[in-house]
């Protein structure tokens, strides 16, 4: 099995949080740019601010390393418009994969219509522009009953909006990784989110992200049925050795 086909190679640290500067940051994305290409990994995940960077650098190394990036992260509470607008400029910079954070608030609060609007629409700008989609469920927010309920909603839209040709360019994807949980829970991918969103999003792909920093567990999730892996830790995993990163 070769892990890099499953690899988004992930960095999506601002400066702040980084602990460095803007130009030390930009520094840090190239060489997850580099490093990508270099392994070729299947994709390189970054903020949107860095999609032009990464496109450039892609396209003149003649690396078919794709280039993603996060919408309305991490939160998920922007409005329809502001998520449609931000996604816009990624696909003008040259992102080919999309990774949206639903309104899972909005959710949990019943307003149901409001997050199928979103799901939808923006679902449909993505896939008109050739690009993938995934959308963000934040399972260390949800019950696993609405765990169920939101993939299973996302598919409804999937099922209802779009033709089977496009089922796999719509993923349903576990965590920003980005959550503040309490007591020292995981705030990222788990095997029992994994396993009932996989249940639950059958025929549309899942992507696994958040805490994922060994060969085990990236072999553990894969073999479950995931297609794709979003991790801080790609190149680690794929040497087989562990790593710290928080993402």
């Amino acid at each position: 099995m070769d892990l890099r086909n499953y690899m988004d190679s992930t960095y999506l640290k601002t400066a702040v949080q980084a602990g460095v500067s803007e130009e030390e940051n930009s520094k840090i994305v190239q060489q997850v740019i580099k490093e990508a290409v270099e392994e070729s990994f299947k994709l390189v995940m970054l903020r949107p601010q860095y999609v032009a960077q990464a496109r450039a650098y892609i396209d003149l190394s003649e690396s078919k390393v794709l280039v993603g990036t996060v919408i309305d992260f991490p939160g998920g509470k922007g409005s329809l418009n502001e998520k449609l607008e931000e996604a816009q400029r990624a696909i003008d910079a040259g992102a080919d994969e999309l990774d949206f954070v639903v309104n899972y608030r909005l959710f949990q609060q019943g307003m149901i219509e409001e997050v199928r609007d979103q799901i939808c629409k923006c679902t449909q700008l993505t896939l008109g522009a050739g690009k993938t989609v995934k959308w963000i469920i934040e399972v260390a927010a949800l019950s696993n009953m609405e765990i169920v309920q939101l993939t299973t909603l996302i598919k409804k839209v999937a099922l209802s909006k779009f033709e089977e040709k496009q089922y796999d360019k719509i993923f349903v994807k576990s965590s920003t990784g980005f959550f503040q949980t309490e007591d020292g829970r995981p705030n990222g991918a788990t095997v029992e989110a994994l396993v009932l969103m996989l249940e639950n999003a059958n025929p549309l792909p899942v992507k696994a992200a958040g805490g994922i920093r060994n060969r085990q567990d990236a072999e553990l999730m894969i073999g479950l049925g995931v297609k794709r892996l979003g991790t801080s830790s790609a190149k680690a995993i794929v040497d087989n050795l562990d790593s710290d990163n928080t993402y």
